[in-house]
């Protein structure tokens, strides 16, 4: 009876341990999933994918691209930010050239000129919306363009004294752990930012060699072995006929954790190995563009916890592996790639495949699914000459979005990895994610669910103006100021915002366009101590992505001076038609909408003073001149506002009251009335009277001197390509040179139609490229050849 109830009792023993050890696991993968669901839903990430017309400029020519802005999760395009920022930076971070750029349904476009006092060299296109400045600037669009200025002479490249590559080390799963056969992946690097054959030895402190290694494709290659406790290894490295180079490995650790995954087909394998005996078990995390698809445990069994996971658990594209120890402490990642099934098949072709000069070019563009059915998409084109200078960008919107977009750093080719798919093409790609692979979050702000810093807003409805207000007295932060940005013109542009406890201030404009002034100022009749600075709306922080230096050889020479031919004589006998933009669709009404009276001052007879025109004419007001000091009284249908009214002239508000009386009458075309209190965010005025001049220039009115007036550019006005025709005689033996290389340009094409162009004097071979994407998003790019003879 007794050895029945002791037996009893340690099985209800061992069964109450195993329930607490299975609560156990469950609790910490359950929590990782909560802490990382909760991030999710805290930290929208967009994507920003740039189609440049090509990728090589001189000084004077015009950059054009189109953006496609999506959703990081699901790569469909993203209605959320309305502006985008573009900027080309040298190597020393300086903005050379820069614009916003405004975003409908996830789409816009514009052109940037290049100066022509540029220098020679690689420069970096970067595009972000202001909600992605929150996040690391990895997150940027980014891709590499070269500008050259025939003026200038190349600058002599400094000699070097090192090997002319570099050559890193990157253990699978993140550590070596002293007795664990580990896989070591590595990258070499040229000078030219391009990946380095190179091969070598794995050697250890006593010069023993303890592995090999080769490159395999773009300078990216992997090896094994097992590192010993207290051992260092160094690599030695050939390049060529360049002298060895010797790099020390990463240091062995005498505890820790080794990942291994290896591709069994339609599963993967997932080891875990560690020389920790308390370990327990191990947990793995996967998922695919932060949405979770694995979450599972496994019990270590002599020194190794495995899993197999199923392919089809996984989503398309980059997948992150990570694994967990009992701590809830990330300690291995590892990143997988599933191919894509889902495509946008884009079938472009010219009607012939060789032209004359000035002749008529048509090309029929259609879009698929993989099953064959018609496919809408929103795409853009270009077509630009080839040669020894300019050759094919192979940078294109489909391996952006799932492959180089999810990785840190440059990616050598792309399209490589998307062509030819075969067991190279898929080692070479695994080297890839060994080498360049990188998480968009830190594991501990996820687990620790820190709610996210935003410093800066999405634009929803149009670019945000920011600034900062201090106290002149005492340089500190003001607090609660109401403030007012105008822009002049004849459309009435205000816009009000009040300070938060650090001063800062945004102001939320709508159809801000094109180069002007703004003016922002505060109530002088109120706050007069204050200073205002307006902030640059573009990114201060910069990735850490080298450009490669740049070089010219001596056989790009002919090809530089056709180029530069070409450009001359484009702008010589073309400029103005490069300047010609199209006149955005805005809203002209002001912010009071519409008016309760309009008074265009030239259907009355004109008097010589404000103040007559404002006693016999408006009927809303009664005009008080109160010991030299002018007050304007709003009268509507229950009689008299209290004070002034909020008075305007060209959208600039004018506070001093007496100032609106020296206006000259016979500038002014017309005023608008509001007579009730109105409301305008953190503002409030008695009525609004808002004069507009002839001009849109104040009308001279003196403004007060705290304002500041600067010059703003709002969001880029959208510059027309110019393409001629040759359809009559005349214009086919037309002696105004056309030197054009880029034939043609446009950020909007129709599936399933023609686009149509003429080809200019320069013979050669020509390249269409055509990108898009679907509105489920499905991205897809084609290329399509022709000459000119």
């Amino acid at each position: 009876m007794r050895i029945i109830r002791k037996t009893g009792v340690l099985a209800s023993l061992s069964m109450l341990f195993s329930c607490l050890l299975l609560s156990s696991k469950a609790q910490v993968i359950q929590e990782v999933q909560n802490s990382f669901n909760l991030y999710k839903q805290s930290a929208l990430q967009e994507k920003i994918f740039v189609h440049t017309d090509k990728n090589i400029y001189l000084a004077g020519e015009i950059v054009w691209f189109k953006v496609y802005c999506v959703d990081g999760n699901d790569h469909k395009p993203l209605d959320v930010s309305k502006v985008v920022y573009v900027d080309i930076l040298d190597n020393s971070q300086n903005r050379i050239v820069e614009g916003k750029i405004a975003l409908k349904n996830g789409e816009g476009d514009g052109s940037l000129y290049i100066p022509v006092t540029i220098s020679n060299g690689n420069y970096k296109f970067r595009a972000y919306t202001n909600w992605m400045k929150n996040f690391s600037p990895d997150y940027y669009f980014e891709k590499q363009v070269t500008l050259i200025n025939p003026l200038r002479i190349p600058e002599k490249m400094a000699r070097t004294v090192s090997s002319d590559y570099d050559i890193q080390f990157f253990p699978e799963g993140g550590n070596l752990v002293a007795g664990i056969k580990s896989v070591v992946a590595f990258k070499a690097v040229g000078q030219d930012g391009r990946g380095a054959d190179v091969s070598g030895v794995i050697i250890d402190s006593k010069s023993d060699t303890v592995a090999r290694f080769k490159s395999l494709h773009f300078g990216m290659g992997t090896f094994s072995f097992t590192p010993a406790a207290t051992e260092t290894y160094r690599a030695v490295v050939k390049n060529g006929d360049t002298p060895p180079l010797t790099k020390p490995l990463p240091g062995v650790n005498t505890q820790g954790y080794v990942m291994t995954l290896t591709d069994g087909g339609n599963a993967l394998n997932v080891s875990v190995t560690t020389t920790d005996i308390t370990a327990g078990n191990m947990f793995l995390f996967a998922h695919t563009r932060q949405t979770v698809k694995i979450a599972e445990s496994a019990a270590i069994v002599n020194g190794t916890a495995n899993f197999t996971i199923s392919k089809d658990k996984l989503g398309e594209g980059i997948s992150h592996f990570t694994i967990f120890n009992n701590a809830k402490q990330p300690v291995c990642e590892r990143l997988y790639f599933k191919r894509p099934q889902a495509q946008l098949l884009i079938t472009a072709a010219p009607d012939q495949q060789q032209y004359g000069t000035r002749k008529h070019v048509n090309v029929n563009i259609s879009a698929k699914a993989p099953s064959g059915n018609a496919l809408t998409a929103d795409m853009s084109m270009a077509v630009y000459r080839i040669d020894s200078l300019q050759s094919v960008d192979d940078n294109n919107i489909f391996s952006y979005l799932w492959l180089s977009s999810d990785l840190k750093g440059h990616v050598e080719s792309p399209g490589y990895y998307f062509t030819n798919v075969n067991a190279e093409t898929d080692k070479a790609l695994d080297n890839l994610l060994l080498t360049q692979g990188w998480s968009r979050f830190a594991w501990n702000d996820v687990l620790d669910n820190k709610t996210p810093a935003f410093n800066f807003l999405p634009e929803f409805n149009g670019h945000i103006i920011s600034a900062k207000i201090v106290n002149t007295q005492n340089n500190a932060p003001a607090k609660g100021i109401i403030t007012y940005l105008g822009v002049p013109g004849k459309r009435v542009q205000l816009y009000t915002a009040q300070s938060d406890s650090l001063g800062h201030l945004s102001f939320f404009t709508k159809d801000l366009y094109g180069p002007g002034e703004v003016i922002v100022q505060t109530n002088e009749l109120i706050d007069s101590t204050y200073r205002i600075d307006i902030n640059s709306p573009f990114s201060e922080q910069y990735s850490h992505t080298s450009l490669p230096a740049f070089t010219f050889k001596g056989e790009l020479t002919r090809a530089l001076e056709d180029h530069s031919l070409g450009v001359q004589a484009l702008n010589i006998y073309t400029g103005n038609l490069l300047k010609q933009y199209y006149n955005p669709v805005t809203d002209s009404s002001a912010f009071y909408g519409m008016p309760y009276k309009t008074y265009k001052l030239d259907d009355f007879t004109r008097f010589t003073t404000m103040e007559e025109d404002l006693r016999e004419y408006v009927s809303e007001d009664n005009i008080v001149n109160s010991r030299g000091n002018f007050h304007i009284k709003v009268l509507n249908g229950r009689g008299f506002l209290d004070g002034d009214p909020l008075c305007l002239v060209d959208g600039v508000p004018i506070f001093n009251i007496n100032k609106i009386f020296t206006i000259d009458p016979l500038k002014v075309r017309k005023l608008e009335v509001t007579p009730f209190r109105y409301y305008y965010g953190p503002a409030e005025a008695e009525g609004v009277f808002s004069f507009t001049t002839y001009k849109g220039d104040l009308g001279g009115v003196e403004l007060d001197p705290h304002a500041i007036v600067v010059d703003y550019e709002g969001m880029q006005l959208h510059r027309e390509f110019y393409s001629p025709t040759y359809d009559s005689a005349a214009q086919a033996t037309s002696r105004i040179p056309d030197f054009r290389n880029v034939l043609y340009w446009t950020p909007e094409v129709n599936t399933g139609g023609q686009v149509s162009f003429y080809t200019s004097d320069q013979p050669g071979k020509y390249v269409g490229v055509v990108q898009g994407l679907t509105a489920d998003g499905d991205a897809g790019s084609q290329y399509f050849m022709f000459d000119v003879k």
